[in-house]
């Protein structure tokens, strides 16, 4: 049974990037090749400005050979980027909004008499 389908819109993950495409892994068994043909109807002068090693990225399944496992990708007229989204959240300081609440008002001012 095939695992990923024709026109599928999946996450991968960059491996590696060449002048002729961008190597993606999808999962531990399925890796393929987004080709140089299939990132933009453009000129891409630089591969590297498409995506970065180590991003996850959205990618298209244009075929799928399982016995190899091997998937032909792309990412042509596709919002590919995935939004960089942190599990961590921010830790507040110990003063927290105490600076604000005692400088907000000398910066305002500040910055009207700048204007003036």
């Amino acid at each position: 049974m095939t695992k990923y389908h024709k026109d599928e819109i999946v996450r991968g993950h960059v491996t590696g990037i060449e002048k002729y495409g961008i190597f993606v892994t999808l999962d531990e068994y399925y890796s393929g090749l987004i080709h140089i043909s299939e990132i933009s109807d453009g000129y891409v002068k630089d591969i590297n400005n498409i995506a970065n090693i180590g991003e996850t990225i959205r990618v298209r399944v244009v075929d799928v050979d399982d016995d190899t496992f091997h998937v032909k990708l792309s990412i042509k007229n596709l919002n590919y980027h995935v939004n960089r989204k942190s599990n961590t959240k921010i830790k507040e300081t110990e003063k927290g909004f105490d600076t604000l609440e005692k400088e907000l008002g000398t910066w305002i001012s500040k910055r009207k008499s700048k204007k003036s």
